[in-house]
């Protein structure tokens, strides 16, 4: 009898640690790095380079799919951006640029906008799996002048899981993901040519 009552408590107990591990939120400190080569078209000139971002909110979205408040996942601006501006800078001085952050009167520019970050639950149509659908969303802007060009860039992941994934795996895949978006962002031919003019 007391051996069934110990099973029944130890299974309580780890059905409650489960589902309060499931419902406590992450806060992700993601370090995505571009690894793309990019197109050579500077001849040492100066750009300014700026990365910003243009999310509504800083929550990607919750682990268990809903709306639970204590479920969310977070990518804090201040932690990325930073991040974000020291890849745009290397990309901009691989292209054969000088990068600075001071703007200028005639001087080209970039800003690398990070547009949205989105983690949500899909349906695998498994039995016992479920899976993580993230996307995420760059734009750069050139200027140069007088002329403009953005490019949009979207890279979407789908992740199955038997279990949810802990704040290392979903890090991992939230810089896999926004490494994917640099590599596409500063492998565009346009983004070189219009700061070369």
């Amino acid at each position: 009898m007391r051996r069934r009552h110990f099973l029944h408590l130890s299974g309580a107990l780890l059905t409650s640690v489960l589902l309060a591990a499931c419902a406590s939120p992450q806060y992700l400190q993601l370090s995505p790095e571009r690894s793309a080569s990019v197109p050579q078209t500077g001849s040492g000139q100066q750009v300014t380079v700026i990365a910003a971002d243009a999310r509504e909110s800083e929550v990607i979205g919750t682990r268990s799919g809903g709306s639970m408040s204590t479920a969310q996942i977070t990518v804090s601006s201040h932690e990325l951006i930073p991040q974000l501006q020291a890849e745009a800078e290397r990309a901009v001085r691989d292209m054969g640029f000088t990068p600075t952050r001071d703007a200028a009167q005639g001087r080209p520019s970039i800003t690398l906008e990070l547009a949205s970050l989105n983690y949500a639950k899909g349906e695998s149509g498994q039995p016992l799996i479920d899976e993580a659908r993230i996307e995420g969303v760059f734009r750069a802007i050139a200027q140069n002048k007088g002329t403009t060009y953005t490019g949009t860039y979207t890279s979407r992941r789908t992740q199955g899981y038997a279990i949810k994934p802990g704040e290392d795996a979903n890090a991992r895949m939230l810089n896999d993901l926004l490494s994917d978006g640099l590599n596409r962002a500063f492998s565009d031919p346009e983004l070189g040519r219009l700061l070369a003019r």
